[in-house]
């Protein structure tokens, strides 16, 4: 038996006691955090996820890659050399590599080279600092969180707040990982089973821009899951041959058969033109739910109409933006700044039925 996998049977046994009974999630369309409140603080840290929940937020994102020692932490990709200050580490210095993952090169610093200890020793920093200026002050102060951390912060967050906050975390590169053997599912799902969360009516959702990995997690958990679609391209794993084909009626019926939604790029809904697009009407009509991403203020990330001044920094009108998609009936939403999120849906709800 491997190390890793006597780690994951002796976690499946953790037991982990219930902080407050779950309430219901909200029927609204829900507002997921993406990696945190990630406009206003460096994303994927504690402090991004707090930030988001006390914003409102339904569910918080982690991004999920795995350590040297079989671990899952939180991190945009796994090459840290933009979120971490692993580059100025003079101890890390030769773990610098030279990597092809899905099909694209890279240059770096990867998670997979690192214990966890070693991780912990790195502090976070913003990933778009030329956009937001703000959110570098708090480079520095913050270190690589787990998903276990994350989890005792949504479930004490719920505690103390009365509501449910869920995660809706998304395996990165899940095919690679496996590759160099770090399979991420069975140590996801006993990550669940260990905080009473492998459930089907679990606040949870998993997400996955691959097929495959999504088809092994529906063997391992009654967890939802969700098929990420992008507007280019297809999935790392090849399982399909692009995601167009996907967004078909007759793909979206094959992705019902192990998914419950899809989280497609949100070109793929609502248009820059603000032309509404079939996906919507074609996968509620499959059985699907919609969670489309990502919604951010900054004038260099919307549409050009809703933009604000010239400044790409700037904030534009999000919150016309996301009433387009609520107009299209999607069901939760992605976003940077769950605030905003919030408050726009709340708006859209208020509005008389026409």
């Amino acid at each position: 038996m491997t190390g890793m996998l006597r780690a994951t049977l002796a976690l499946a046994m953790i037991a982990v006691p219930a902080i407050a009974k779950e309430a219901v999630i909200s029927s609204k369309p829900i507002i997921i955090a993406h990696r945190g409140a990630s406009g206003e603080r460096p994303e994927h840290t504690l402090a991004a996820y707090q930030r988001a929940i006390d914003q409102g937020a339904d569910f918080i994102e982690p991004d999920l890659v795995m350590t040297k020692d079989g671990q899952l932490v939180a991190r945009h990709e796994n090459d840290i050399s933009g979120t971490t200050d692993v580059a100025t580490r003079k101890e890390f210095a030769d773990r610098k590599r030279k990597k092809r993952i899905d099909g694209v090169d890279y240059k770096g610093w990867f998670t997979e080279d690192f214990t966890l200890a070693e991780l912990k020793t790195l502090r976070a920093k913003e990933r778009l600092p030329l956009l937001r200026r703000g959110n570098s002050k708090f480079d520095g102060q913050y270190d690589v969180p787990t998903l276990r951390e994350i989890i005792t912060l949504a479930k004490e967050a719920s505690a103390k707040t009365g509501r449910t906050i869920g995660i809706y975390p998304e395996t990165k590169h899940p095919s690679y990982f496996a590759s160099i053997g770090l399979p991420m599912e069975a140590l996801l799902v006993a990550e669940l089973k260990a905080a009473g969360w492998d459930r089907a009516d679990a606040p949870v959702f998993i997400q996955s821009f691959e097929v495959n990995n999504l088809k092994a997690l529906k063997q391992l958990t009654q967890v939802p899951l969700i098929q990420l679609m992008a507007a280019e391209g297809g999935p790392a794993d090849k399982a399909q041959p692009s995601y167009e084909a996907m967004a078909t009626p007759e793909g979206l019926k094959a992705i019902a058969t192990y998914a419950a939604g899809i989280g497609p790029q949100k070109d793929m809904v609502v248009a820059n033109d603000g032309t509404v697009t079939a996906l919507v009407a074609d996968a509620h009509a499959a059985g699907l739910k919609v969670h489309p991403w990502t919604f951010r203020a900054e004038n260099y990330f919307l549409p050009s109409g809703l933009r604000r001044g010239i400044n790409p920094a700037g904030h534009g009108d999000m919150a016309a933006e996301i009433a387009r998609f609520l107009d299209a009936g999607v069901d939760g939403l992605f976003t940077d700044y769950p605030y905003l999120g919030v408050e726009a849906r709340n708006r859209h709800s208020r509005r008389p039925a026409e």
